[in-house]
């Protein structure tokens, strides 16, 4: 873009910005806004308070900071798992398992059936 191109462009988006602000000038909102933060903020002058004095006596919990995450209830734990002993009538080998994730207990599972293996199982 040539340095002319975008002078005019500067030059257009100022006159639209310099519109804007006329408009916002003659906004009677803006007006009563300007005029009450302008009391305000002599009113807190006069009494010597803050912002963030008004705002603790109007909302005690605001002043606080970030309000924490709602208490959730403890994370109830999971009920530990029973040792399940299997005793193989064939060879007399025993494993003790929490889990179904044994080598051995799979082997057998894979060679005789779940069925059968769970017949295994030591009360």
């Amino acid at each position: 873009m040539s340095r002319l191109a975008e002078f005019r462009k500067l030059e257009q988006q100022l006159a639209a910005q310099l519109a804007e602000l006329e408009t916002l000038k003659n906004d009677d909102g803006l007006k009563k806004e300007i005029e009450f933060e302008t009391k305000l903020r002599d009113l807190l002058g006069e009494y010597s308070f803050s912002l963030r004095d008004i705002v603790n006596i109007l909302d005690p919990q605001a002043g606080k900071g970030r309000k924490a995450a709602p208490v959730v209830a403890e994370k109830t734990t999971r009920k530990a798992r029973s040792v399940k002993v299997y005793k193989s009538p064939l060879t007399g080998e025993v494993v003790e398992t929490k889990g179904g994730n044994h080598k051995l207990l799979k082997a057998w599972k894979n060679q005789f059936g779940s069925a059968e293996v769970e017949s295994w199982l030591v009360k």
